[in-house]
């Protein structure tokens, strides 16, 4: 892993998605045995300004795991809350902490974060992108299958936003076949995926039936993320059609495997009979979470960290 940030994946080689995905699958199976401590005598400063369960969790115990000290600052208690520059702010944590997490409400934020920092910076969620969740399901997909490439992925809902974007940046990178049904209206920047990842293809449907079909995975997200509370009603009417369903699930096929990245919405995108039934994976998902990151966190750190 050669990036010394990790703000979306394509600061990956494809190469480098397989070493973490490995690494993952690696550090996961020891969980509990003697670990190497990577992280040790090393703090990682956890900057957040979203709220959050899985991310906030997932890193502070890896982090622990890896003999590593977190410290959670959030957005509003620093002195970015009142009007601080991020760029202000990164050239204080360089001389204080060994990486920066940071999960916010902007991705032009954290690139103007990482443009002044000198320690390794790894995008927890912005906007636009969701690396790290991504890493997670991509280490679910090779659990399942065994591989990456040619693997059918429908991505089902709001097809704009942060996971959306983040799937079709990795589609690109590992070769997954990437089918996003979703509304006109609702499809991603392909123009600025392709500027990070190179040309290749995602198909686009406004058919929820036909983007399933033959699919290996279903992966749906919320339909209001945080920061589109106000177009809440007109997001629901519109993608209703698109909820990850019983009906859809059949009609996928009996191999299909179902994925969220959670918090879920029982009964919007997704039914509770589909999320708590056979073919959801959607715990193991979860928890790969603490063991990609855990992946991350060595390798950027034996790679970039300061001593």
């Amino acid at each position: 892993m050669q990036a010394k940030h990790l703000l979306t994946l394509a600061d990956l080689e494809p190469a480098e998605i397989d070493g973490l995905i490995s690494l993952a699958i690696e550090l996961k199976a020891n969980r509990g045995a003697a670990e190497a401590k990577p992280l040790s005598g090393k703090t990682v400063a956890m900057i957040f300004s979203k709220s959050s369960t899985r991310t906030r969790v997932s890193f502070q115990v890896g982090i622990y795991e890896l003999g590593g000290h977190s410290m959670f600052l959030d957005h509003g208690d620093l002195q970015l809350g009142r009007g601080e520059t991020m760029s202000d702010t990164a050239k204080v944590m360089n001389r204080y902490v060994h990486a920066v997490v940071i999960r916010s409400k902007s991705h032009e934020g954290i690139l103007e974060y990482a443009r002044h920092a000198t320690i390794p910076v790894i995008n927890a969620l912005t906007d636009r992108y969701h690396p790290c969740q991504l890493l997670a399901d991509l280490q679910t997909i090779q659990e399942c299958k065994g591989r990456l490439a040619g693997v059918r992925v429908a991505y089902l809902g709001d097809g704009a936003n942060n996971m959306a974007q983040s799937w079709a940046v990795a589609a690109k990178l590992t070769g997954i076949q990437l089918t996003i049904g979703a509304p006109t209206g609702f499809y991603p920047d392909l123009d600025h995926v392709n500027t990070l990842a190179g040309s290749g293809s995602i198909r686009l449907t406004d058919d929820p039936f036909d983007a399933v079909a033959g699919a290996d995975f279903i992966y749906t997200d919320v339909w209001v993320s945080m920061g589109f509370e106000a177009e809440s009603e007109e997001r629901i009417k519109k993608l209703t059609p698109y909820q990850v369903n019983e009906a859809l699930v059949a009609h996928a096929g009996d191999a299909v495997r179902i994925m969220h990245c959670l918090p879920a919405k029982r009964g919007m995108e997704i039914t509770s009979g589909v999320l708590d039934g056979p073919r959801a994976i959607i715990w193991d998902e979860a928890e790969n979470r603490l063991h990609a990151q855990k992946a991350v966190l060595t390798q950027i750190m034996s790679n970039n960290g300061k001593k």
